[in-house]
């Protein structure tokens, strides 16, 4: 009975776990990968939710494969370096060491839920989704393309794209050295005023100019 009681908690936990990941919208592959369920079961458990009334959406296609999506605006790169670190606070990215669960488990797929609704409240208008935070993790697993960098202005961490040599500063730095719109209207309007210049015909003659 106690194997019995164990397999049917396991299944529950499955069960649960792919419930909130469609909820966010992830798609079939990442729900797989992390509960170990078929692909008509969790075909079946969308429909389930098709009843509710919010409509949730259901994300067909090839998962995220743009790296560069993540630095593409500045905006976009300090959500990316916040999410970043929140990953860091609930042990998903450790360079040293053992990571916590394997990347193919439903333990792995409860934290990273935490870590992304964790996300969620704290940056109200969050436009990462789902799937692209799954692909951020993956590229700060590796490193190749995109790594965690100390800042030299601010001494804080950002998510950097080791590809782009001319950045040196964290987002919000970059910003902040960025001439705000009146600085820029007032060169442009001093750019556009004629340059004084000296009339030598009007000048008595034997005398310098």
């Amino acid at each position: 009975m106690q194997i019995s009681h164990e397999g049917y908690f396991r299944d529950r936990q499955r069960h649960d776990l792919a419930l909130r990941m469609i909820r966010h919208e992830a798609r079939t592959c990442t729900i797989k990968l992390c509960t170990g369920l078929t692909d008509d079961r969790i075909r079946r458990l969308h429909r389930t939710l098709d009843e509710l009334p919010i409509r949730i959406r259901r994300r067909r296609g090839k998962s995220p494969r743009q790296p560069s999506y993540f630095t593409r605006t500045a905006r976009m790169q300090f959500e990316s370096s916040f999410l970043a670190s929140v990953f860091t606070a609930f042990g998903l990215i450790q360079h040293e060491g053992p990571a916590p669960h394997e990347r193919s488990s439903v333990e792995f797929g409860e934290l990273f839920c935490d870590a992304y609704e964790t996300h969620r409240q704290l940056l109200r208008r969050a436009a990462v989704s789902f799937e692209h935070a799954w692909f951020l993790l993956q590229l700060l697993d590796r490193q190749n393309e995109l790594k965690m960098t100390r800042c030299r202005r601010c001494q804080s961490h950002y998510v950097r794209d080791l590809f782009n040599l001319s950045q040196r500063a964290c987002p919000m730095c970059e910003m902040k050295m960025e001439p705000s719109p009146r600085t820029l209207a007032r060169q442009r309007s001093l750019a556009k005023q004629p340059v004084a210049t000296t009339d030598l015909s009007k000048e008595t003659p034997g005398q310098p100019p």
